[in-house]
């Protein structure tokens, strides 16, 4: 479990490179969606590329960091609901830290599954429970509403980490020497 909360300097360089990346595939990679201040966002699948890599601490930093600070340069202020749901998410994908074999060269089919499995739960507690709830907590958001934007988020940012978050680790781990795979002479 501490390997799970562990913070060294490549941590660190990691959470200010993803969440700069973050922020700006925030500002200017998505798509809208029809329910209004809701789009596709491919930050989540750079966001859990860089939490399975680095765990939830990085995680969730960089999905933080990276949605204030895009919401801060966009609209003058951080929406804190969503900014907190978003590192709630980056935390829960960094959950698949040590339960993929990505570093070790080998995130094939059960380990891509457990990852999904991970971001999906993860996107249903950040968009499902916790944006809605701090929505109507702190700006008086009308409820159907927020559920209605909840749900649809967590939808499409399951969809994109699906999709990107799983191709970016394949990628990364195929250039991972599998373990076992080398013979002593």
């Amino acid at each position: 479990m501490k390997e799970y909360f562990k913070v060294t300097t490549r941590t660190i360089v990691a959470t200010g490179l993803g969440a700069a990346l973050f922020m700006l595939l925030f500002m200017y990679v998505k798509v809208p969606s029809p329910i209004p201040e809701t789009s596709l966002q491919t930050a989540y699948g750079l966001g859990a590329f860089f939490a399975v890599l680095f765990g939830p601490i990085a995680g969730a930093l960089i999905a933080f960091i990276g949605h204030a600070l895009s919401d801060a340069l966009q609209y003058g202020s951080p929406w804190w609901s969503w900014v907190i749901a978003s590192g709630v998410c980056g935390f829960s994908y960094g959950l698949a830290y040590t339960k993929t074999g990505v570093e070790d060269g080998n995130f094939k089919g059960k380990s891509i599954v457990i990852f999904n499995i991970i971001q999906i739960v993860g996107n249903v507690i950040a968009w499902v429970i916790v944006a809605p709830v701090l929505d109507i907590i702190i700006y008086k958001e009308p409820v159907n509403l927020v559920f209605t934007q909840g749900i649809v988020a967590a939808l499409m940012n399951s969809v994109t980490v699906a999709i990107i978050g799983t191709l970016l680790l394949v990628a990364y781990s195929a250039t991972k020497t599998q373990k076992g795979s080398l013979d002593k002479e």
